[in-house]
């Protein structure tokens, strides 16, 4: 279980509670279902996620509760790992087996899998699925899909980090992303590479930034009690921390000078990260957003 600062709470008064709860989001469950569950078995209305995850899917869900919901902003480009299997021999609406089926063919063999995985690692333009949430014209397109409408998809800037293969048979790998990353599209991609129609069968998430799936409890668990609550301080490990005083100044949301490289810094007292500062010029920096 990650790090000191995790605290364990039994469910008394959720409106107590200000942390991130990781959740193994079960299959065939929306990440709002999962929110809405929470909300009710938690008693309390400030609470949302990061990182919607497919209603097939399952797997490694942050759900920020309390003040943490202040910080959503801060995870949304959170690198992410998943473990996915795929098909050949089909395409579909959603680029997963469990949309309409657009197009068969023929399955052609690949001979070398984990040669053709590796040809995505980089950075590159991805096209999302049709089943999606990306926005275009205001609108998602799962909403033009639904009508039959079709529409100009545009092109995502995405980045593999890492694809290995895990099972040649089934058709099962590990990929490391950048946050925006479609695995179904992927599997659509590899597919495509090798001459071949082909989409997702399964998918879980494993890790989020450095929450994994082994840290997480279901909502059984924590039906049960058991909900470990990580600290603001976890999730934004990645950024620069500063102790700074006067500490009125950062409760006043006054301009700050701070000698540092980075654009964004966390601001603590008494070790607690109470602040979200982004540099304005120089080394003067604004705040971005009061956590307190």
């Amino acid at each position: 279980m990650i790090g000191h600062l995790l605290k364990y709470v039994i469910i008394i008064n959720g409106d107590d509670m200000d942390g991130i709860l990781l959740i193994d989001k079960p299959a065939k469950m929306t990440s709002h279902d999962v929110v809405a569950r929470l909300r009710s078995m938690l008693h309390i209305k400030k609470i949302g996620h990061s990182g919607t995850l497919d209603p097939d899917a399952r797997g490694v869900l942050l759900v920020l509760v309390g003040k943490a919901t202040k910080i959503l902003p801060y995870l949304e480009d959170t690198d992410k790992e998943y473990i996915a299997e795929m098909e050949l021999g089909k395409r579909t609406l959603s680029d997963d087996v469990f949309g309409e089926v657009l197009e068969t063919k023929e399955i052609l063999p690949i001979h070398d899998l984990s040669a053709l995985a590796s040809s995505f690692v980089g950075k590159q333009k991805q096209l999302p699925p049709m089943i999606s949430s990306v926005r275009v014209n205001g609108r998602k397109l799962y909403e033009y899909a639904r009508k039959n409408e079709t529409v100009d998809r545009p092109l995502r800037d995405i980045e593999i980090y890492e694809i290995e293969v895990l099972d040649e048979a089934k058709m099962q790998f590990r990929v490391f992303c950048s946050s925006g990353t479609y695995i179904r599209s992927l599997c659509r991609d590899i597919a495509e590479k090798s001459g071949n129609l082909g989409c997702m069968t399964s998918l879980i998430r494993t890790k989020v930034g450095r929450f994994s799936l082994a840290d997480c409890v279901t909502l059984d668990d924590v039906a049960q009690g058991h909900c470990p609550i990580h600290t603001i301080n976890e999730a934004l490990q990645g950024y620069p921390t500063i102790e700074y005083s006067p500490i009125d100044d950062i409760y006043h949301g006054k301009t700050i000078c701070i000698p540092h490289s980075a654009d964004m810094l966390a601001i603590t007292h008494e070790g607690v990260i109470i602040a979200m500062y982004k540099r304005n010029h120089g080394s003067w920096f604004s705040c971005a957003r009061g956590l307190w």
